[in-house]
């Protein structure tokens, strides 16, 4: 689907039109229709073929035309008419955490600043508190953003990349040339972020691969074209690398070419001193250089001594300890999932309403689905009071009967304070199926308050998990200052589980913290922290997370059977 990348595009404008000092309510066009877009269950180029863009709410006939031209060209020529009246670099500016048009304005405007550079300098110089709106806080978590975009440039989130490696492939394999096919690189090991995907091809006709592969739509420049090797950039900036290779090397080169870079020089050092030489061909004898295996990844790792290492242990923290001790994590499967915990509805901040999560619930074979819309204090959010948590307790209850197959359950996520307290009461929160708590306020105190408080929450008696641990925002927020080992060594403790936030910008615990915490005896649990029913598809990045940490079934509560959640939850 492209809707998120429609979605970005009529961002862009909107930002543009803020630039240029346009109406408010020309902007905020542009913004409901993206959000609306970001929301939609059904794919964009759908409703531009059937001509039902207006049944949209927000989108009009003006709007319909450029949301158009945008699916069939890959371009809008407002959007490039827009970019030539504001310099090139407050563009670039946009991308920086914490900076929204309006500061990229006065930073013009008063400053006169146009690049990254140059905000650097004036930050540096201390010249930015000077202005009305900023001051000296703003001015240092401006140079925290920029640290932060340039830690993270030229690289895309999972879920884009993964998207559209799929969208790729799918085209490709109606190709009857092509022979074998993966994907491969950062994206097969699922890494949080992905530079570029890398695609590999077995084929006896590796011209005509190389023709079908460049002429793919959503192609919006050809880099370089080869017999073996070709390069393309798509219409959202992500390069795709294809390599073709013969059926003998396949498995060697996709060994090669998945990485990682640690495992793969890990490997081939085992590999020497097994009498082998080992590269993206095949497995060689030393001496000979006689060929000796290549088809299968497989045979490569059982020839040099090991069983098959999963793509998402390929890091070199300990995987090739734990194959020659036949230690090695028996990995919770990308189908062996239960339901969600971790799902906002209309009653607070979510798009949806609960009976719509149910019924998609059911169509994911989910046995249960959990609701846990945010608490009282978090108002932005429209959480829930005291009265409301009763009237919606009513409704998941009617609504249970109607679902017979699905159990809802009501949990919430209740804010931790910050005095550690929690934002119910214990006599409220014993209604509720679960409980998440976290932090949603006050992400700037010290290491020592900020950890002490996620404890004292913890301590509390009715948490049963600790939702997005670290509070980071990839690409647009670190994480928190927190002793994390105090808070693993607090869950022992308290028979406390935590979250793996599958949601693609947070993917919080990260997978070295996932595995730290099996380590210490923790259980986990994952939640998409879904805000619409189209990111319960997110599941699968928290899953991927999950194996990059090493964790297997027993490891999930979301694996377990209803029946001993229930009973593990008292729900």
């Amino acid at each position: 689907m492209k809707n998120q990348f429609v979605a970005d595009i009529l961002y862009m404008i909107a930002n543009l039109l803020d630039l240029k000092g346009e109406i408010f309510f020309k902007t905020r066009a542009y913004r409901i229709a993206a959000q609306t877009i970001e929301a939609l269950d059904e794919d964009i180029e759908k409703l531009v073929n059937q001509g039902r863009l207006e049944s949209i709410p927000g989108v009009g006939e003006a709007l319909a035309k450029k949301i158009t031209e945008l699916v069939q060209t890959g371009k809008i020529e407002y959007l490039e008419r827009l970019k030539k009246e504001v310099p090139t670099g407050l563009i670039d500016l946009l991308g920086i955490p914490g900076l929204g048009p309006k500061k990229v304005a006065a930073l013009y405007k008063n400053l006169g600043i146009t690049n990254t550079q140059e905000l650097r300098e004036a930050a540096n110089k201390g010249e930015l508190r000077t202005l009305e709106g900023f001051g000296e806080i703003t001015e240092r978590n401006i140079l925290r953003g920029i640290q932060l975009r340039e830690k993270t440039s030229g690289r895309v989130l999972l879920n884009v990349a993964y998207e559209d490696g799929t969208r790729y492939l799918t085209y490709l394999k109606r190709c009857k040339q092509i022979e074998k096919i993966n994907i491969a690189g950062s994206l097969r090991r699922m890494k949080e972020t992905i530079g570029d995907l890398d695609i590999l091809i077995s084929s006896k006709n590796p011209e005509t691969v190389m023709e079908y592969f460049v002429d793919y739509p959503e192609v919006a420049q050809v880099l370089a074209k080869g017999t073996t090797k070709s390069s393309v950039l798509l219409n959202d900036n992500l390069q795709v690398d294809l390599r073709v290779v013969e059926e003998k090397s396949y498995g060697a080169a996709l060994q090669y070419f998945t990485g990682s870079k640690d495992h793969n020089v890990t490997l081939r050092g085992l590999a020497i001193r097994k009498g082998y030489k080992l590269n993206e061909y095949g497995l060689f004898d030393k001496n000979t250089e006689k060929y000796i295996a290549g088809k299968t990844e497989e045979e490569i790792y059982k020839k040099i001594g090991f069983p098959y290492i999963e793509p998402e242990l390929r890091e070199n923290r300990g995987e090739f300890e734990a194959a020659k001790k036949k230690k090695l994590p028996n990995l919770v499967g990308y189908d062996e999932i239960n339901g969600d915990f971790h799902v906002h509805s209309s009653w607070s901040d979510g798009s949806d309403s609960i009976e719509t999560i149910a019924s998609v619930a059911q169509q994911l074979h989910y046995s249960f689905i959990g609701i846990t819309d945010h608490s009282q204090s978090l108002k932005i959010a429209n959480g829930l009071t005291e009265d409301r948590i009763q009237k919606k307790l009513q409704e998941i209850k009617t609504l249970n009967k109607k679902f017979p197959n699905l159990r809802i359950l009501c949990g919430t996520e209740c804010d931790i304070k910050t005095d550690g307290t929690l934002d119910y009461s214990n006599k409220i929160l014993k209604q509720f199926d679960f409980v998440y708590i976290g932090i949603h306020t006050a992400f700037k105190m010290d290491k020592e308050t900020m950890t002490k408080r996620i404890i004292k929450g913890m301590d509390n008696g009715q948490a049963d998990f600790v939702a997005h641990p670290t509070g980071r925002l990839i690409g647009k927020r670190e994480p928190y200052e927190v002793d994390l080992e105090q808070i693993i060594d607090t869950a022992k403790e308290t028979d406390t589980r935590l979250e793996i936030n599958s949601f693609p910008d947070r993917l919080d615990l990260d997978d070295t913290h996932v595995k730290l915490a099996k380590e210490h005896g923790v259980q986990f649990v994952l939640g998409t922290d879904s805000h619409s029913i189209n990111h319960l598809d997110f599941m699968i990045f928290g899953i991927a997370t999950a194996r990059r940490g090493w964790l297997e079934k027993k490891d999930i509560l979301n694996t377990y059977s209803l029946k001993d959640i229930e009973k593990i939850l008292g729900a």
